[in-house]
């Protein structure tokens, strides 16, 4: 027994605890080396206490270490450090910087990783190789999106814009609904209304009536790539729709686009699409789309701008005094959409399509091209710098509006009207005679001789 303690208090002079603190550094000299399990010390530690006679578990109890390593290294004959372990090479070394870059693009999907490095890399490894790849950076993906800050922005300096589809009764009848959202970013404050469809001139309009709805606009908009902003790449950056291009030039603002499967980073008016989804629309009906935005004005006003913000924690509409200062005022601007001139081609039924509904034109010009502008309330079409029609806007969509001046035979009925006025005598209409059904070429003949003459 007082062998056994002489022994144990032998080893404990040699600080074993301490030796297996120190040990746990590596030496720089060595590159490749990572944490050492066992100093070269306590090494030659454990083997004189075991000369001494120790037992395993003792050794293992005194050293604090498991057994198994306490075995391991009384296995070997000579100590050595650790060394990494050099990977095997990989099919997918070539790979491994633009694998980075692509899964990051592609929401780290590893079929379609896989799929483009056999189609445009000429890889021929497995897809479980590509799946092993990927897992790790999908999981710092991940870990950095739950740890990543909210990006915040001084007064006026940008607003989010995005669309969102609802689904309500207008007049009983379920009908989708397209709503725009531009949410201010640093008030919270937002401007919604409801479209019939996504197409340019309702993006337009909204981007309009926000503008006049805030009294200003920001520095810069944020979009998610929609067809009507962006319509795709030139050497790896964005092209911009030239009309939407046009547009932003127009009022001055910057587009900016949100990174390639990244739409979340516009998560202020994400989150007000949602909010008008789930407080607004349960439980409502409307007439018409008309009925539908009166009521979402409203609820702007009352509700919306009213509440206290879960982010901000106050009231955007009181938020929204500071950043109205340092909004770009829009009020004096002209309107982009009563600027702006499209052009047409006038159809066989003498009719041109604007924004859904076709007005009718002179039946002369058929075949030809005609500039069209909206000035206030009413669609101005010109030929070569003359007016040769004027129609009021019409509301909804599939309307006509046809001016019967306009059509075949319009010249000869002027001339019979004419006719008809200076004659003194009036007969009776004879509704039991029938009329003569003549092709319109005859009308058009003589549309021809008239204006000849």
């Amino acid at each position: 027994m007082e062998q056994e303690d002489r022994i144990n208090d032998e080893c404990a002079a040699q600080g074993p605890r301490a030796l297996s603190s120190a040990a746990a550094t590596v030496p720089g000299s060595i590159p490749d080396a990572e944490a050492i399990l066992i100093g070269q010390q306590q090494w030659e530690a454990i083997h004189a206490c075991r000369a001494r006679g120790h037992s395993v578990s003792a050794i293992a109890r005194e050293f604090d270490l498991d057994r198994k390593t306490v075995r391991s290294c009384l296995r070997e004959s000579a100590w050595s450090a650790y060394q990494r372990e050099v990977p095997a090479a990989s099919l997918l070394d070539a790979h491994r910087d633009w694998l980075r870059r692509r899964a990051a693009e592609v929401n780290y999907s590893a079929r379609i990783v896989y799929q483009e490095l056999r189609s445009q890399r000429g890889f021929d490894g497995s897809y479980e190789i590509v799946k092993r790849a990927v897992r790790p950076l999908r999981a710092v993906a991940a870990l950095a999106a739950l740890t990543q800050c909210r990006f915040e922005t001084a007064p006026g300096e940008q607003a989010q814009c995005d669309w969102g589809q609802i689904t309500v009764l207008l007049s009983g009848v379920r009908s989708e609904l397209h709503v725009f959202v531009m949410t201010l970013g640093y008030s919270r404050r937002g401007y919604a209304e409801a479209f019939l469809h996504e197409r340019m001139p309702s993006l337009l309009a909204a981007h309009e009536n926000a503008f006049a709805h805030f009294g200003g606009r920001c520095e810069s908009l944020l979009y998610d790539r929609m067809r009507t902003v962006v319509l795709g790449t030139i050497d790896g950056r964005p092209r911009l729709n030239p009309t939407f291009e046009s547009f932003a030039g127009h009022w001055g603002f910057t587009p900016r686009l949100c990174q390639p499967y990244r739409a979340r980073t516009k998560g202020k008016v994400e989150s007000g699409v949602k909010y008008l989804k789930r407080n607004f629309a349960p439980g409502r009906m409307f007439r018409d789309l008309e009925d539908f935005n009166a009521q979402l004005a409203a609820w702007q006003a009352e509700v919306a701008d009213q509440r206290i913000h879960g982010t901000t924690h106050q009231r955007p509409i009181e938020r929204f005094t500071e950043e109205a200062r340092a909004l770009v005022p829009t009020a004096a601007h002209p309107s982009f959409l009563q600027a702006l001139v499209r052009e047409r081609i006038v159809a066989e039924d003498w009719l041109v399509s604007i924004e859904g509904n076709r007005y009718s034109v002179p039946f002369t010009l058929i075949g030809r091209t005609v500039q069209v502008v909206r000035e206030g309330g009413s669609w101005v079409i010109r030929h070569r710098g003359a007016i040769v029609a004027e129609h009021t806007v019409l509301a909804g969509k599939a309307q006509l509006s046809v001016k019967p001046e306009h059509g075949p035979g319009a010249a000869a009925r002027n001339a019979r009207q004419r006719f008809s006025a200076s004659s003194t005598t009036v007969r009776p209409l004879d509704v039991t005679r029938e009329v003569e059904a003549r092709d319109l070429a005859v009308y058009e003949q003589l549309a021809e001789l008239a204006e000849a003459a």
